[in-house]
Order: C-alpha cells, then structure tokens, then sequence
C-alpha cells in the first residue's frame, strides 16, 4: 500500500556533512537525496521539491500550501539537524513545529462533494544528519549509564513539541539511577529516530516500523500542540 511521506527540515541549515562533494551542503540536499532514493512505485513524496521556489509568497500562502501537503500525507519524516531551531525565537514562530502539530492533529475537511473527511494522526519518525565532521553525537552520544553501555539523546536541542512526543511511551520499561538518570529499554517514543547513514538505503524500514506504532496511538502520550516557550 502505497505511503504519501512529507518531511519536516531546517531548509538553509548547512552544519551538516558535506554530500556528494557539494561544499555549499544544506539540508535541502538530504531531503534531495532521500527524493532520490524514494520508490515512487509504492511512495509519493508530499514535500517541496528542489527548485520550487515558495520566497515571493506570503506566509499564510505557504503555510496553506503546506497544510494542504500534510493534510493529504501518511508519515512525516523530521530531519534532525544541528542549526534546526532557531534560539531566542518562540516556538510558534518557526515553522517546523506547526508542520508537526499539523501531521500529528486529526484535521477535518470536506471533499467535492461536501462529506466532511477526517485525516489521521500521521506516523512520525525523526532522522539525525551528520554535522560538519560527520559527526552524530551533537545529538546521540555513545556513553556509560549505571553501569552499563547506553545511547544518550540530547532532546534539549529539539523543538519542545518533538521532544515531547519521544521517551512517551505509556508503559515503558525503564529505571532510575545516580544522577537523576533514567535507562529507558526498548521502543519508547512515538517520534523514534534513526542516523541518516542506517536511514537512507533502508528508509523504507524505518517508515512501516512508524507505521506500525500509528497502528498503537493508544499506547503512547502524544503532545499535539505548539507551545510559546522561548527556544534556548
């Protein structure tokens, strides 16, 4: 069954790794390599395409252009990127958060004929790019958590709205330890996050594992709202 997959980015961050030798890397390339990559057969990517150019239109006209994308979408990818929020900005003033709140909100509108149709909750999944090293641990950093091995996930670069639906999990299997640490196990988030390089050439992975917890939404406490906290 075929999936209509919209994704979320930081358009002109370029604190990620060069690709394919192009010095002047943005995020833009990535989502243009995972367009690249997409199997159209079974897929129809929901996004804004390389070229198309949205700068002379006004911000109600964009943000309706994309409502309309979301509204119409299945998944919604989120690229992690390390310039993605803007600090000292509000939330509700970037645009990454409400194209969130948008694909996770159940929205009602009516067809040609005039029934009433309601979308769903979209399946989520996040990719974290590489930084400019190639790096990943200005996000996920490899570390020793109560004696033993863990993955720490530095939430606290994230949009409010996205770290609110990670580590959300209703009845997830998790411990305290020293320093106020808490070991989760297992899925735990709605929003789960892959490394760009394990995502790319088994995308297609990632997007049914997400599809499956939308199966679920019961399971999981979801945040749908943008909020006015400050971005730091």
């Amino acid at each position: 069954m075929g999936r209509k997959i919209f994704v979320s980015y930081k358009f002109a961050d370029s604190n990620v790794q060069i690709l394919d030798s192009k010095c002047d890397t943005t995020v833009r390339d990535y989502v243009t390599k995972f367009e690249e990559v997409l199997d159209v057969s079974d897929n129809i990517y929901k996004g804004e395409s390389e070229g198309e150019d949205l700068s002379k239109l006004t911000d109600d006209t964009i943000w309706d252009k994309l409502k309309d994308r979301i509204y119409d979408s299945t998944v919604t990818v989120i690229f992690i990127s390390p310039g993605m929020v803007e600090k000292g900005v509000k939330e509700r003033d970037q645009w990454i958060p409400w194209e969130v709140s948008y694909s996770l909100k159940e929205q009602s509108r009516k067809n040609k004929n005039g029934d009433l149709i309601t979308s769903k909750t979209n399946a989520m999944l996040a990719v974290v790019l590489p930084d400019y090293e190639g790096d990943y641990s200005y996000y996920l950093e490899k570390r020793d958590c109560c004696r033993e091995k863990c993955v720490t996930h530095h939430t606290n670069i994230l949009f409010p709205i996205i770290r609110e639906n990670m580590f959300n999990l209703k009845n997830a299997q998790k411990k305290e330890c020293q320093a106020a640490a808490t070991i989760w196990y297992g899925p735990c988030s709605y929003i789960a996050v892959v490394k760009w390089n394990n995502f790319i050439n088994t995308y297609d992975k990632y997007v049914r594992e997400a599809c499956d917890r939308q199966k679920r939404l019961e399971d999981y406490k979801l945040q749908k709202n943008v909020s006015n906290e400050m971005c730091l």
